[in-house]
Order: structure tokens, then C-alpha cells, then sequence
């Protein structure tokens, strides 16, 4: 997609009478709509290759600076697609491992991207839909959503959502959702860090579209260096990560975006 392209246009993947995913671009933000309310979004491989397109095209183009992954209906995702899941078991163990990294390469898209990612989570989030949603910068949940990873529960492991997962709530706190496969409320993944921001319903559309707004017209080279540097510094010792810390501040300082942002504020 062209940058000229991009604002306002909806697309869909050629020859799809009814795509996965549903692309739209308005104001810098790119909107990535879970297309299968009537399976609650489950992740099928076609979801997820639509969903490598989408996130491609995002990177490619200047016009997008946010990226905004919804579901359609009452849900975010409800996880894999369960008769696609079962078909699994008559693969070969080289097969599963290779159709696994389908979706683990998308994890990576989104963690790699310099673009800021937004969750926006309305409903249930669950299993490998709640690990898209957690890979994900940001995750924005509406009051009254639920999360979990119930794998357990259906004598499967929340694998390909572990590292994320772990990153997110602790290590405590993580085994405690893998090992019982338990769903908690959007205001108990608030407290222990498995999403961003809970939000009441009343005026959920409202501040999501504020904050969407907000990410779009800030300094996108700020924002990409503040995601890469957070996930570099994970892996880092103290002293590494300020050392870092002095790297990225001089890159920052070099933007023509932070002198311009300087001198119109000393100009006040």
C-alpha cells in the first residue's frame, strides 16, 4: 500500500469473499478488526497470514504512526481455532513446530515493529487471543472484560503466550494463570499488569479513541526508540541499561522532531 494510499481506505484480501481481518486507516491510526464474531475471532492460519499482511503494510507506510487490533462482536478472541487445533494431532512433530512459529512470527511482528501497538480489548480475551493482545505495547480493556489462558483445561499448554506472558505479570503470577487455566476480570489484569488500562464502558469508545489519538500525533521516532529501548533493556543488568539509557538519549537529541518540539515550547 502506497503511503498516498493508506487514509481511509478499507481493504480486503483479494479473492476473500469475507476477510479475517478488516483494515482501516483514518488519522495515523490503522484499525486491525478480528473478523469472525460468529467463532469469537478464534486464530485460524488465514487469520493469522491476513494479519502478517496487515501488520506489514502498517510498517510500510509513513501515513500509519498506531496500530489498533479489535475483534468484531462481543469478544477480542477466544484463542486458536479449535477444529484446526484438533486436525493438529495427526501432524508430525516438525509440522506442529512449524505451523506454531506461523503465530509466533506475528508475536515478533508486533514486538519488532517501530510503531506503537494498541489492544483493544472488549469481552473475552483468552488463550492465544490473549497472548495477541498481550504482545501487543499497550492493552486497553473495557470493565467487565475477562482474560485467561484456560490451555490447561483442555490438556493443552499456553506455550507460544508464556514468554510474553511471564515478561507482563511475574513469574508467580504467570504459572498461577497457566497452571489453573483460570480467568481473571479486567480489574484484577489492571493490578497485576496484564493489560494497560481498564476502562468503564460508559466512556470506554470515548477515551480509547483519545488515547489512539494522542499515540498518532506524537513524535513517532520517540515512540520507536521508547519501545525498543524497554525491550532491550529486559535482558540487560543495571548498568548495561543506563548505559543504553545515554545511547538512545543521544539518538533522541539528533531528531529534527525533539529540536522543533524544543524551540516551539521555549518559544511560548
Amino acid at each position: 500500500m502506497a503511503p498516498s494510499e493508506a487514509k481511509g481506505r478499507k481493504t480486503r484480501p483479494i479473492g476473500t469473499a469475507e476477510p479475517r481481518v478488516l483494515v482501516d486507516v483514518s488519522d495515523g491510526i490503522a484499525t486491525l478488526t478480528l473478523n469472525r464474531a460468529d467463532k469469537r475471532n478464534a486464530i485460524d492460519r488465514r487469520m493469522i497470514g491476513e494479519l502478517k499482511a496487515a501488520l506489514t503494510r502498517c510498517d510500510l507506510s509513513a501515513d500509519i504512526r498506531v496500530v489498533a487490533l479489535r475483534g468484531a462482536g462481543k469478544d477480542f478472541c477466544a484463542g486458536l481455532d479449535l477444529p484446526e487445533l484438533l486436525a493438529s494431532a495427526d501432524l508430525t512433530p516438525e509440522e506442529n513446530e512449524r505451523r506454531a512459529m506461523e503465530l509466533g512470527e506475528l508475536f515478533l511482528m508486533l514486538r519488532e515493529m517501530p510503531k506503537v501497538s494498541v489492544a483493544v480489548v472488549v469481552g473475552r480475551a483468552l488463550a492465544g487471543g490473549c497472548g495477541l493482545a498481550t504482545a501487543c505495547d499497550m492493552v486497553v480493556a473495557r470493565a467487565g472484560a475477562q482474560l485467561g489462558y484456560p490451555e490447561i483445561q483442555r490438556g493443552f499448554v499456553p506455550a507460544m503466550v508464556m514468554t510474553m506472558l511471564r515478561r507482563s505479570v511475574g513469574e508467580k503470577a504467570a504459572f498461577d494463570l497457566a497452571a489453573t487455566g483460570r480467568l481473571v476480570s479486567a480489574e484484577e489484569a489492571e493490578r497485576i499488569g496484564l493489560i494497560s488500562r481498564l476502562v468503564p464502558a460508559e466512556d470506554f469508545d470515548v477515551r480509547v479513541t483519545t488515547l489512539l489519538a494522542q499515540l498518532a500525533v506524537s513524535s513517532p521516532s520517540a515512540l520507536a526508540l521508547t519501545k525498543r529501548q524497554l525491550h532491550q533493556i529486559g535482558d540487560l543488568g543495571f548498568e548495561a541499561g543506563v548505559t543504553l539509557g545515554a545511547r538512545v538519549n543521544s539518538i533522541a537529541r539528533a531528531t529534527p522532531e525533539f529540536r522543533k518540539s524544543l524551540e516551539t515550547f521555549l518559544d511560548k
